[in-house]
Order: structure tokens, then C-alpha cells, then sequence
């Protein structure tokens, strides 16, 4: 799917193959990316669902992502990053796999802070490995968010509705936990993508910087231009 509004080089989005409610803000909706005068281009991953991806690491699904990444490079992509922060596993593999920067996981900038916390989609799906290959800190603080709850239940089972008020309450309430638990924290990572939307909210709620894919991308694509 081409979303982008002028010719020229663009970022790239590797899509997992999804169906939930995407509010501006989420990687998949296209005005994430104009907001902030990127030029984008969408290519979904045929089978790679929620389930797939986060709670069963189905190793079939990492040549997939390598081919798609390779037809985005060579139809111009300037950059290319996923819709979802697990794929931060693949890191490595995408980056020698194609000549242009990858940013596969908002989890790749907690190395940038010094008390950095994360706030994931599940926690019990994002081991150590994981974190390893995006650089997090040992000992970074990590909080899940509720299984079960709205957001989490709705994104995993890849369901066509979404209550947005009801999962602003729940990302929330889980950035909450994380500063409760680990108050030294001072900077939180969303590593969810569909987390950004909600960015605003949890610094409200908890008085720390708040960091995501969006904010992270933004950067990354400003100071592309710059070189």
C-alpha cells in the first residue's frame, strides 16, 4: 500500500497482518507519518499475526520479513522500520539483509537514557533475548500491560473493534505500575506501536518523559535530512 503524498524516498513500514482499529498516532495510520512530513509506504506481511509474532516467535515468519524488507529497499525506501516492537529480534538479520538503515523497535533507544523503563504489549513474551539484540540496559524495569485487558485482548486476537477509551485507561493504568514498582524510573519506552496514540495520557499520568516508535522514527528520519 503506497501512502505517500510526493515522490522520492520514503519510509517503509513491514506490516503484521492485521485487522484492529489503528488511531492516529499507531504506525499503521498514515497520518502518523504526514504529521511530521514523512513520506510513507505500507507493506503487510502475509500470516504475521499478533499471536505469531509476540506469544509464539515463529521463527517461519523471519524470511518473510527479510523478502519484504528487500522490495521495499529496492523500490526506494530510505528507511525502513515494523509495526511491532518483538520484531526487534530481528534486527540484525534485516539490517545486513538491505543497504538502508532499519529501525525495527522503539526498544532500540533505551540504551539513549540513563533510567529508562519499558512499558510492552506482554510482558511475559518479551524475554531477554529480545531485549539483548535491540541494547536495552540490564535491569531496565519492565511492566506488561494486564492480559486480558481491552487493548490486550482485542490486539492479540486481531479483532475488528477496539474501545480507544477504555485502552487509553489501560496503558495507563500499566505506565502507573511501572513508575509505582520502579520509581527511579525516568524515562518510559512504549515498545508497543499501537501504544503512541496514548503517549500524551501516560505523561500526564505519571510525570516522565515518554518515548515511542513515533518519536523515535521522527527523530531518526529528521536527522537523515540533515545529513
Amino acid at each position: 500500500m503506497d501512502m505517500t503524498r510526493n515522490a522520492g524516498a520514503f519510509l517503509g513500514v513491514l506490516m503484521l497482518d492485521t485487522r484492529f482499529p489503528r488511531p492516529p498516532g499507531d504506525i499503521g495510520n498514515p497520518e502518523t507519518f504526514f504529521r511530521h512530513g514523512i513520506p510513507v509506504r505500507f507493506h503487510v506481511v502475509t500470516g504475521a499475526s499478533p499471536e505469531r509474532i509476540v506469544k509464539q516467535a515463529d521463527p517461519a515468519l523471519l524470511q518473510p520479513f527479510v523478502d519484504a524488507a528487500r522490495a521495499m529497499a529496492g523500490q526506494g525506501a530510505a528507511m525502513i522500520t515494523t509495526s511491532c516492537g518483538f520484531l526487534a529480534a530481528y534486527q540484525d538479520t534485516l539490517a545486513d539483509a538491505v543497504p538502508v538503515p532499519i529501525v525495527t523497535s522503539s526498544l532500540l533507544q533505551c540504551r539513549d537514557f540513563s533510567r529508562p523503563g519499558i512499558l510492552t504489549f506482554d510482558a511475559a513474551s518479551l524475554g531477554p533475548g529480545i531485549l539483548a539484540m535491540a541494547g536495552v540496559p540490564r535491569g531496565t524495569p519492565v511492566q506488561g500491560m494486564e492480559p486480558g485487558c481491552e487493548f490486550h485482548r482485542r490486539i492479540l486476537r486481531n479483532e475488528t473493534q477496539l474501545d480507544l477509551a477504555e485502552a487509553a485507561r489501560n496503558v495507563v493504568d500499566a505506565a502507573c505500575r511501572l513508575v509505582d514498582l520502579s520509581p527511579s524510573v525516568e524515562d518510559i519506552v512504549l515498545e508497543c506501536t499501537n501504544m503512541p496514540p496514548y503517549r500524551e495520557a501516560i505523561a500526564r499520568a505519571t510525570g516522565r518523559r515518554v518515548h515511542d516508535i513515533e518519536t523515535l522514527l521522527a527523530a531518526r528520519w529528521a536527522s537523515r535530512a540533515e545529513k
